[in-house]
């Protein structure tokens, strides 16, 4: 858990440097965060479908998405991000707010109808996690998906990252009552978590995981912290406190862990050698970002349809008249 988050906040922290060299569109950083993620991708089981939002970058990798495919998706170079049959059932991102709340639950209905889960085999039966953040909990989208998620039974749990700030509204003032809550009176089991505690995370959604597999869909609000900028468009100096981002600093799950590791004896050169892997593997990942090419403008138009089709055909068209229009090489 500790080296998958090192390598993480690593890979998080080149692919922002990145950015503000202009090589890709937006990035959206996790740091802060990577505690309740990694505990969650651990309590997963390997049959089990991931819905992420934009900001799941851990788990992404921990079931197989390469650096290279999430790098790929923010700087336009890849217009499907990946295959979730090739990445363990990690879905792509899901740019749109609370979308996915709907489709993974959908999903889980889906696995319902089947007969693929409530058989009491834990290592057999299907689950679902979906991943949103608190701001995404005011959509109504969500909403829809606990009513459907508890009429039906459906095998899934909502992992709501609950990181204090929906870019520059606080989460006081989107809910006056803890989400935790809120999901209780829609009929889920919920629960309220250290979401900076990669154990206890990892032993509440493993519990809740399991509960949903035979019908009971579960909740967690995890608490934790955005220590960074909501995106890379974005300024947090201008609506919270440096004094409030140092107390959530002191709390950084990394630091945590990895005293926690030193206490169960655990020697500083094996946490230093996860620290050296993971600047190499940020090295190599700027590396090969420097040095991929541009995908063409018109590829969005090449696989909209699964056969040509017209509307597609003009529009490429008037896209490389367009381009053409400003001459020379653009």
């Amino acid at each position: 858990m500790h080296g998958e988050m090192v390598r993480t906040r690593r890979f998080d922290v080149e692919a922002g440097h990145l950015q503000r060299q202009g090589k890709l569109g937006l990035w959206v950083p996790s740091i802060g965060q990577e505690g309740g993620q990694v505990g969650a991708a651990w309590a997963a089981r390997e049959q089990d479908t991931i819905f992420p939002s934009y900001r799941e970058h851990l788990i992404a990798l921990h079931r197989g998405v390469a650096m290279d495919q999430i790098i790929d998706t923010f700087r336009g170079a890849r217009h499907g991000g990946w295959d979730p049959l090739e990445t363990r059932g990690m879905r792509i991102y899901s740019l749109v707010i609370a979308t996915h709340a709907l489709h993974s639950t959908g999903y889980a209905m889906g696995i319902r109808l089947d007969g693929a889960c409530a058989t009491g085999d834990a290592q057999r039966d299907e689950a679902v996690m979906a991943f949103y953040g608190d701001g995404a909990a005011s959509q109504g989208d969500a909403s829809e998906g606990l009513v459907f998620a508890t009429s039906y039974e459906a095998p899934i749990v909502f992992f709501v990252q609950n990181n204090k700030w929906a870019i520059s509204v606080p989460s006081t003032r989107q809910s006056r009552s803890p989400l935790h809550e809120r999901a209780r009176g829609f009929g889920l089991d919920a629960a309220w978590i250290d979401g900076n505690d990669p154990l206890a995370s990892f032993a509440v959604t493993r519990r809740m995981l399991d509960a949903a597999r035979q019908g009971a869909p579960g909740y967690i609000e995890a608490d934790t912290y955005r220590m960074g900028a909501h995106t890379t468009s974005d300024d947090p100096t201008r609506y919270r406190t440096r004094d409030e981002e140092e107390s959530w600093r002191r709390r950084d799950p990394i630091a945590r862990l990895a005293a926690h590791l030193r206490e169960q004896g655990v020697a500083e050169a094996a946490l230093a050698e996860q620290e050296q892997e993971a600047a190499d593997l940020a090295s190599d990942l700027r590396r090969r970002t420097l040095e991929a090419g541009t995908a063409a403008s018109d590829d969005i138009f090449d696989h909209v349809y699964s056969e040509p089709h017209p509307l597609m055909t003009e529009q490429k068209r008037r896209l490389a008249e367009f381009e053409a229009s400003f001459g020379g090489d653009a």
